[in-house]
């Protein structure tokens, strides 16, 4: 007769305890402070970012809408104040999106009511100011591309009533 093999139950081995430290907390105890969240190193990205790169990409997605140049300017003048000659000095000379944003001549009152998701996020939500100003002109242009009329994407009181 053939031997017949049983199985028999296997110990499962236990992991044993290590301590593990993560790279912040290497740094911390070595005395160095901890890099930025990568989420804060993208957000300081953004902010460096040229508004002349910017705009032209502005431009473009208005355009394949069958919308305009003309319409993109007059958005980003209500939103910042800048008037023509002001805006196309902030292209020529190249300034990141901080300075822009720091340099207009005033973010509109009605900024404010500018809602939705724009890159996954609830523009009212987000917390830093300077991101909120940047996803409002993201938000609007969007609107712009999609279609809407320019008297409700400027928040006017005859953009409002339906």
């Amino acid at each position: 007769m053939a031997a017949v093999k049983k199985k028999v139950p296997t110990k499962k081995k236990t992991p044993t305890k290590k301590t593990t430290v993560t790279r912040a907390a290497a740094k911390k105890a070595a005395g160095k402070p901890p890099q930025q969240s990568s989420s804060a190193a993208r957000q300081a990205r953004v902010f460096r970012i040229s508004f002349a790169s910017v705009y032209p990409l502005y431009v473009e997605k208005a355009e394949k809408k069958g919308r305009t140049q003309a319409e993109v300017d007059e958005i980003i003048r209500w939103l910042t104040g800048y008037s023509g000659k002001q805006l196309q000095r902030a292209i020529e000379s190249k300034v990141d999106l901080e300075t822009f944003f720091a340099q207009a001549p005033q973010i509109h009152p009605n900024a404010q009511l500018i809602q939705g998701v724009i890159c996954g996020m609830r523009v009212e939500e987000i917390a830093d100011p300077l991101m909120r100003k940047i996803r409002y002109l993201d938000k609007l242009i969007d609107e712009l591309a999609r279609g809407k009329r320019m008297a409700s994407i400027l928040r006017s009181v005859e953009g409002t009533a339906r």
